[in-house]
């Protein structure tokens, strides 16, 4: 689906008049494998399920040369937008995790008129970047290792040169109790081919610790994230209860990002890739939003 920026490509599933779903996926993820059990389910449960590449990740790619490869979260919320806009899907139920959880919080919080509800897993995602030089507590730290990482030109070079096995320590780190089969991970590595991979990650990483500067297209939106803004769409938020890096709360901390209906649960048995893992938490997350509306 060709937008302003992006040839995005996506995958679709469901009856042509259902319950529209978007379903973004993170990284170093496979959307095909994140959503391979959820996406069906939800179609034969009556939701047309919309499930697109992140830019720089599988067949998605820029249209220009000289567009800015960036991975900020403006750039990833704007992208979820432009996609309906190309689908002409004016309202959609949002569900997503990492970078396609924070794609769908920030374009929930922005563009609020265009969404029906939201499953985000780990909470609000929105990244804070007036805090960006603040420490965390160092048992959460140790988790982002690869963030660090990604600050050198050592980790450039390292994802660049270490695509597969660089994510098979982030698989193994993130979600520990997951055994998650050598097709499953082989499916995933044929995103990392992509000619943008790199860049994209690279910047995404770097902007979010205030180490690059962003793209200028996207500086009034970064400007309006820098608020925190609520989101008011019906939300459920969940935490995997063995995610490796970002640990499972009660979701009390959350609490205020949301100023519509919502319900929080901790997922036993989830790591980071949480609607693969455990679809079925997922798939009940996205049908008890849509029972708030």
């Amino acid at each position: 689906m060709r937008t302003e920026l992006l040839d995005i490509a996506y995958h679709d599933v469901g009856p042509a008049g259902g319950v529209p779903v978007i379903l973004p996926h993170g990284w170093p993820f496979s959307p095909a494998g994140s959503y391979g059990e959820v996406a069906p389910a939800l179609a034969a449960r009556g939701y047309r399920c919309y499930i697109p590449y992140l830019r720089g990740h599988g067949e998605t790619g820029f249209l220009r040369d000289d567009t800015f490869r960036s991975g900020e979260q403006a750039a990833l919320g704007a992208d979820l937008i432009d996609f309906m806009d190309a689908l002409h899907v004016r309202r959609a139920l949002y569900a997503g995790y990492d970078w396609g959880g924070r794609a769908a919080d920030v374009a929930a919080a922005l563009w609020p008129e265009r969404c029906t509800g939201l499953v985000s897993v780990n909470g609000y995602l929105i990244q804070n970047l007036a805090i960006a030089d603040e420490p965390l507590a160092p048992s959460v730290e140790s988790g982002y290792w690869y963030f660090f990482y990604f600050l050198t030109e050592r980790g450039r070079k390292g994802l660049a040169r270490n695509r597969e096995a660089l994510a098979r320590v982030v698989w193994q780190r993130n979600s520990p109790e997951w055994r998650f089969t050598e097709a499953e991970f082989a499916q995933a590595a044929q995103l990392w081919t992509n000619p943008d991979y790199v860049d994209v990650v690279i910047h995404g990483y770097r902007h979010r610790l205030g180490a690059a500067a962003g793209d200028p297209r996207y500086a009034e939106l970064e400007r309006r994230l820098l608020d925190q803004p609520k989101i008011a769409a019906p939300t459920v938020t969940l935490d995997g209860k063995a995610d490796g890096v970002t640990p499972w709360t009660d979701g009390s901390g959350y609490a205020p990002h949301f100023s519509g209906p919502w319900a929080h649960y901790v997922v036993p048995g989830a790591g980071h890739n949480l609607p693969q893992e455990n679809p079925e938490a997922f798939i009940s997350a996205v049908q008890e939003v849509h029972a708030m509306r």
